[in-house]
């Protein structure tokens, strides 16, 4: 009498989308911190060179605007970075109620550009509006690049 195995099927999770959120204080310094991060998460993703410079200079444009908006009370900012379904998201929250907006700056101002060149840069970008301040988002389209290496929640190591 032989013995046949039966596979049995085991329950797939689903993968959930790489993200990771920050909160830091309303400052200059704050910019030049999200920076970094993004820019240390991006290499762990395995994401780089234009779609980083891009990604770097957008987050620099949006915490800066979120900074100085609440440049009167001392406040937090949150930034979020994700990659989920081959793209890019970078969201930054504060407190204010001001809205941004997009200026025509003259030849020789050197403020006032930075949302035409999220305008320029990013795949899409919007305001999304709460009781309690604003989410800004940007995103942008990945190109064709393999997947990123996942992380298992929990090794185990036998003795």
């Amino acid at each position: 009498m032989s013995v046949q195995a039966r596979h049995v099927a085991t329950r797939l999770t689903p993968v959930q989308p790489l993200a990771v959120v920050y909160r830091m204080p309303s400052g200059a310094q704050s910019v030049g911190w999200a920076r970094k991060e993004l820019c240390r998460h991006l290499e762990s993703w395995r994401l780089g060179d234009e779609l980083a410079r891009d990604a770097e200079l957008l987050l620099s444009e949006v915490v800066t605007n979120a900074v100085q908006a609440q440049e009167s009370a001392p406040a937090e900012v949150g930034v979020r970075f994700a990659l989920l379904a081959g793209r890019l998201w970078l969201e930054v929250r504060d407190a204010s109620d001001g809205e941004p907006v997009m200026n025509e700056a003259e030849e020789d101002e050197e403020c006032g550009r930075g949302l035409l060149l999220v305008d320029a840069l990013a795949s899409g970008w919007g305001v999304v509006r709460d009781s309690t301040g604003k989410t800004v988002w940007v995103e942008l389209t990945l190109p064709d690049v393999p997947e990123p290496p996942r992380i298992p929640s929990a090794v185990r190591r036998r003795p």
